[in-house]
């Protein structure tokens, strides 16, 4: 496999910092020392600087978790593996010291109210993970409100069971909200 070029050592650096510690406390010299990189190099890659590489840093995390959750989802099934993908991410986060989560999260809490183009660009991602996990519901026959919802209710769990669980340094958080998960969704399939 080729090494990553200049670009997406900075891109995969700078993902790797928001994921631990946040924007607003990763600086671009930060960055640039993580990457490997000459500084120079960023505004190079990235001419608007910070909001550039973070609005590409939505965009890769958005792709990158989307292709590595659909992987998890191909091989579920939607009625009763919830709480096995639940189990697994908690089993993740655990092996990362409860250092990393989502990326996007991290960003989208950060900006949410002071930002509106990565606002928007967190959005979109979400809203391209809302589909595909509607798509999986899809498998059970239900309409597509009610795949939606439980799309909803599936990511909302799941990122609020991240915040907890590096909060509390636990996975009960997402093992709870997996069978929480589960229950909603059997719920909907039985009223359908």
């Amino acid at each position: 496999m080729a090494e990553p070029n200049t670009r997406e050592r900075i891109l995969e650096a700078t993902a790797e910092l928001y994921r631990r510690q946040g924007m607003p406390a990763t600086g671009l010299k930060q960055i640039s020392a993580a990457a490997n990189a000459p500084f120079g190099s960023i505004y190079h890659h990235f001419p608007g600087g910070k909001e550039s590489i973070s609005v590409e840093v939505i965009r890769f995390e958005g792709i990158r978790y989307g292709e590595f959750v659909g992987a998890q989802l191909a091989e579920t099934d939607p009625l009763d593996g919830i709480p096995q993908l639940f189990e697994n991410a908690g089993t993740l986060l655990e092996s990362q010291d409860y250092a990393e989560a989502c990326s996007i999260e991290t960003i989208a809490l950060e900006v949410a109210s002071t930002n509106e183009r990565l606002r928007l660009e967190a959005a979109g991602v979400f809203e391209s993970w809302l589909g595909s996990l509607a798509s999986w519901f899809g498998q059970l026959d239900l309409d597509d409100e009610q795949c939606r919802r439980l799309a909803l209710v599936t990511l909302t769990s799941l990122e609020g069971a991240f915040v907890l669980s590096r909060t509390l340094r636990s996975t009960e958080p997402l093992l709870a909200a997996g069978l929480g998960v589960r229950a909603a969704v059997r719920a909907a399939v039985d009223a359908g």
